[in-house]
């Protein structure tokens, strides 16, 4: 790749200001991560109560995706990112100076849903910039926000147990929320080549396409997994393996930094070699890890396991949105809307899936053994689309990128 090339091919601040809207929405996003070992403290919960705690926020950020995934192609993606900003001040200042009850966090929770949404306006702000050739790279950088789990997990506990209190956490979130919403309104601007605006009919014509749940199963276990993993890890690790809250959060971004920084890793080398390559590859790698950490080895094996797995989880994350633009490239808007929700369900089931297990069987066993069998479906998934992929990709007058990529689609 020119580097050089790659920089005159789009805007430079506006892409910025994607990745550090994402970043810090994320950042935001998974709060409930790593302080739910300190929140159980407070409210006794059980492995089930303290998986849905840390899942509700992957939920509310699912349904949200949708309305700020059509807020993106009625307004444009800058201005729906400012409106997503604005808004998550509100679950901050509630969990900051309000949340007293489990009843109350739980609806907190689903409100910082609204900082997951950032998905469907932070990629298409940064995506409409660039031409084909490019695109997985610039969704990448941009999808690279989700580096924000890593300040949350590393910085959450210890500002928590510092300052005596979990509350105080949501309001030092707003300090960064603050300035990336100067920055980025001074910074970002949409492409001129925006979309026309969709009408609600135009979600049930994306929704009557069997590649669009192509793309959101293949999300749901990519993201899904990641964005699942890294909210869950640190609970994982605090119930598996006795370590203590700052300990397992410690951990825990260990293995966040493996899918987080590797994301735009996955973007490149699916422009390189084709995300339907990459994509079979690192579903594979995905199934090996998640089987073996079903074992539940000595805490130093699990973590370069789990290191490995959400390494492959990140940049299948890059991979599958390299795919998504050339497949709808004029509907981008909705079906980042469709594809980032069907992640955030994907990511809403898994801690649920394994504090329920944990809760029925004693073990997280089963859980990883049913997200490796999900990583396998994936593959076959793969094999069986991709002859279709080939007759149809290429009939409405694809770029010559994509048409550079037949063969690696068909292979």
């Amino acid at each position: 790749m020119n580097k050089e090339s790659f920089l005159k091919s789009g805007n430079t601040p506006t892409l910025a200001s994607a990745f550090l809207y994402f970043d810090t929405s994320f950042m935001i996003w998974v709060l409930l991560g790593p302080l739910a070992v300190i929140i159980m403290n407070d409210y006794q919960m059980d492995a089930a109560q303290k998986a849905n705690l840390v899942a509700l926020p992957i939920l509310g950020g699912s349904i949200l995706r949708l309305v700020l995934g059509y807020m993106t192609d009625v307004i444009g993606p800058k201005r729906t990112g400012q409106i997503g900003m604005l808004l998550t001040v509100i679950p901050l200042i509630w969990g900051w100076k309000f949340a007293d009850s489990l009843s109350e966090l739980y609806i907190v929770a689903l409100l910082l849903g609204i900082a997951g949404a950032s998905f469907a306006a932070a990629l298409p702000l940064a995506s409409r910039w660039y031409p084909p050739q490019y695109q997985g790279l610039a969704m990448g950088i941009a999808g690279a926000g989700n580096s924000g789990t890593v300040f949350t997990t590393l910085f959450a506990n210890r500002l928590a147990e510092h300052f005596g209190s979990w509350h105080i956490v949501f309001g030092l979130a707003l300090i960064p929320i603050a300035v990336v919403f100067i920055t980025f309104t001074l910074l970002a601007k949409d492409s001129p080549n925006q979309p026309s605006p969709r009408k609600p009919a135009d979600y049930g014509a994306v929704l009557r396409q069997r590649d669009t749940w192509m793309f959101c199963l293949l999300y749901g276990v990519t993201f899904g997994g990641f964005v699942g993993m890294a909210n869950y890890l640190t609970i994982f690790f605090n119930t598996q393996y006795g370590l203590n809250p700052v300990q397992a959060a410690d951990f825990t971004t260990v293995c966040v930094i493996a899918g987080s920084f590797f994301r735009p890793f996955g973007g490149w080398l699916a422009d390189k070699f084709g995300g339907v390559r990459m994509l079979m590859a690192l579903y594979g790698v995905t199934a090996v890890m998640m089987a073996s950490i079903s074992f539940l080895p000595p805490l130093y094996l699990i973590v370069p396991l789990l290191f490995i797995g959400m390494m492959a989880l990140g940049m299948g994350n890059g991979s599958v949105f390299q795919l998504v633009p050339q497949r709808f490239k004029n509907e981008l808007g909705i079906v980042t809307g469709i594809v980032g929700a069907a992640g955030g369900l994907g990511g809403y089931f898994l801690p649920n899936l394994l504090g329920s297990l944990k809760l029925s069987t004693g073990s997280y066993t089963m859980g990883f053994l049913i997200l490796s069998g999900f990583a396998l479906t994936c593959i076959g998934l793969i094999l069986a689309a991709q002859g279709s992929w080939k007759r149809t990709w290429f009939t409405a007058g694809r770029s010559s990128h994509v048409d550079s990529q037949r063969s690696t689609i068909a292979s």
